[in-house]
């Protein structure tokens, strides 16, 4: 046995489970950060109303629509900044887009418009599905 090639050392690949978790977060940061944004749009041109008033069945429907657009694209770039198994993370981030959505459900239960947080809730892992296979072609 060679003693230099013994006594080598090679680099250590980036931990998996830190780019695991980094990819996650980048794609929970990219779906708030956009839907916030649109949200702040929508309300400053007069689309929505003031924060804190009541908002129409059409104008959660449309706030339905381009979340499901943005939680399909938070999940792809999980899944594309994913170091192994793209799917796995997109559907891990579609699991905790589903803890959230029951919280908020939770905490607005009261304030009426019952199917917008249960549509949250039940699209949120198609959402991660559409985003990982998008990943996977």
């Amino acid at each position: 046995m060679d003693n230099a090639n013994a006594l080598s050392i090679t680099p250590a690949a980036p931990p998996r489970l830190g780019r695991s978790i980094l990819a996650i977060a980048a794609g929970l940061v990219a779906i708030f950060a956009v839907t916030s944004a649109v949200d702040a749009v929508l309300h400053a041109t007069g689309v929505y109303p003031p924060v804190g008033e009541d908002m129409s069945d059409g104008r959660f429907a449309l706030a339905l629509a381009y979340r499901l657009v943005i939680n399909v694209g938070g999940c792809w770039l999980a899944a594309r900044l994913a170091p192994a198994r793209p799917m796995k993370h997109a559907l891990v981030l579609g699991a905790i887009g589903v803890v959230l959505s029951a919280l908020g459900a939770a905490v607005m239960w009261e304030h009426g418009h019952h199917w917008y947080p249960l549509a949250l809730v039940a699209s949120a892992l198609p959402c991660a599905w559409l985003g990982g296979r998008r990943v996977e072609r």
